[in-house]
């Protein structure tokens, strides 16, 4: 009885010390995840109680125009912006991880765009798209370009652009890429060579498959990343020009703030959880034939 008594009041010292972070879990994370999911099937506006109108939302969605426009333009981006990212991200820290002099300085200066806050960027990279008077439009002229494209004034070009500045913030993805390169064995690369390995031979043999698993981990994080995208967009184009720019969580914020649909909002919500959610799985089920980790 008396062991059982201090397990008791050693159990309840511990809840006790978990109990900030689980009523901060159940009143701001796990609440609103279960109202989020019962709003999806009410009509709600925010201004009046939620109706219950079971899977209308959804059917409004699947028959919604502008809904699968933005699918459309958020997949198009993710699949330009994504792996064009990762290559970039990893070529950077490829040539980060060579021992060549002032190399503090190359890797403070790749990183340090990805600390610049998101409306910043924006703002400068709107200035330096600017038909007329922007930097990339002005070193095109010089170069001889008579006609430089209207880059955010273009629908043929306002894509192309955002996924050229989505590139300005991969210094975290080359960080993390440059952490697995130098954890990878320098025996490996010496062995290598003596086996009269190319360049690319050591590259697609050894660099690679020691760090798939820091790819499969860039590749999960750079899925969801791309598939939420909003500010960029939200403060460069607003979606235009003709809603070329127009993705999936800015007509989400548009439906749920400012027509004051929640209920349509919070639809769009969980279906762009359960799209994330199946790219992830996919991802995780194709890992088991690329990914390699050490000692398995």
């Amino acid at each position: 009885m008396v062991r059982i008594h201090s397990e008791a009041r050693a159990f309840l010292r511990g809840m006790a010390f978990l109990s900030p972070w689980l009523i901060g879990f159940f009143a701001f994370t796990l609440v609103p995840i279960a109202l989020s999911l019962y709003y999806s099937f009410c009509d709600f506006t925010l201004l009046q109680p939620p109706l219950f109108k079971g899977l209308a939302n959804y059917r409004y969605l699947a028959n919604d125009p502008i809904f699968w426009k933005v699918i459309g333009n958020t997949a198009i981006y993710a699949v330009m912006a994504l792996p064009f990212g990762l290559l970039t991200a990893l070529g950077a820290a490829m040539l980060l991880n060579l021992k060549i002099g002032g190399q503090s300085i190359y890797r403070t200066i790749i990183f340090l765009p990805s600390l610049v806050p998101t409306a910043a960027a924006a703002m400068l990279w709107l200035w330096l798209f600017n038909a007329k008077l922007g930097l990339i439009n002005v070193a095109l002229h010089a170069l001889g370009f008579v006609n430089p494209p209207g880059w955010l004034t273009d629908a043929r070009w306002a894509m192309p652009a955002l996924v050229l500045m989505s590139f300005w913030g991969i210094g975290n993805t080359v960080i993390i890429f440059l952490a697995g390169l130098q954890d990878v064995p320098r025996e490996l690369y010496e062995a290598a060579n003596i086996d009269g390995a190319t360049t690319f031979d050591r590259i697609w043999h050894v660099t690679l498959p020691f760090i798939s698993p820091v790819i499969f981990f860039n590749l999960i994080i750079g899925i969801i990343a791309t598939l939420q995208i909003f500010a960029v967009p939200y403060i460069m184009t607003q979606g235009g020009p003709a809603r070329s720019t127009y993705f999936y969580t800015m007509y989400l914020y548009d439906n749920a703030f400012s027509y004051l649909k929640m209920g349509c909002g919070n639809a769009m919500a969980w279906v762009q959880f359960l799209i994330v959610l199946v790219l992830t799985a996919l991802a995780a089920w194709s890992s088991k034939r690329w990914v390699h980790y050490e000692g398995a």
